[in-house]
């Protein structure tokens, strides 16, 4: 499926939500993608993509920014404590915050870098004991926790557990969200992410439906 396929699958999406026109970000996921790949993407205009790894990413990005200046890229993966300073360096978005440590530690860079990317909490809203994320019960805690060290929380992220209907973890995402009063919303993979649009996803995170199948 191609870049441009996607994006007008997003506009139907955001029309019969009733949402309006470019409310949903497209992250394009190019984690194990051949630099080729990711290049055709940028070629076409695409500027925002998300990487899993902060090794992967300090690899890749640095040049293609020179190149694409305007490139912004997230980080999807989780974090370690140890990467902090290089993740806060690299990503204009952090979207696995989960822990109060490494809030802490993002708080104390922050003060020392001068500046912070873009956060959000990822919610393991499917409870499962693999999964990195605050479970729900414990989200509104932890929202007040990283409010309360000053740091820029844009909003929440999940993925569902994978043979559980998503919109359910969706609409959970979406409560814990409104009764936060935080705006962003990111959910939604290549399976699902006309659900997530449906649910009010402000990021949706899709890599092979964009790249084609990785080569792991």
């Amino acid at each position: 499926m191609s870049l441009s396929e996607i994006k007008s699958r997003i506009a139907k999406a955001e029309k019969a939500a009733g949402r309006a026109p470019g409310s949903t970000e497209l992250i394009a996921v190019s984690k194990l993608q051949p630099d080729e790949r990711v290049e055709a993407v940028l070629d076409e205009g695409h500027r925002l993509f998300g990487e899993n790894r902060v090794q992967e990413a300090a690899g890749k990005w640095p040049a293609f920014r020179e190149q694409f200046p305007d490139t912004k890229v997230h980080l999807i993966g989780p974090l370690q404590t140890n990467k902090a300073r290089q993740a806060m360096e690299l990503f204009d978005a952090i979207h696995t915050l989960d822990r109060p440590k490494l809030a802490k530690t993002i708080a104390r860079l922050a003060d020392e870098l001068g500046h912070c990317p873009e956060l959000f909490i990822q919610i393991n809203t499917g409870e499962e004991a693999q999964k990195a994320g605050v479970l729900p019960t414990e989200a509104d805690a932890f929202i007040a926790e990283t409010r309360a060290l000053g740091l820029p929380l844009s909003g929440l992220m999940c993925i569902p557990p994978v043979e559980e209907e998503p919109s359910l973890h969706f609409a959970l995402l979406a409560r814990i969200a409104a009764r936060n009063d935080l705006k962003g919303l990111s959910m939604g993979m290549s399976g699902d992410f006309e659900r997530a649009i449906a649910l009010g996803a402000t990021h949706i995170r899709v890599g092979s439906a964009i790249f084609g199948e990785r080569n792991y």
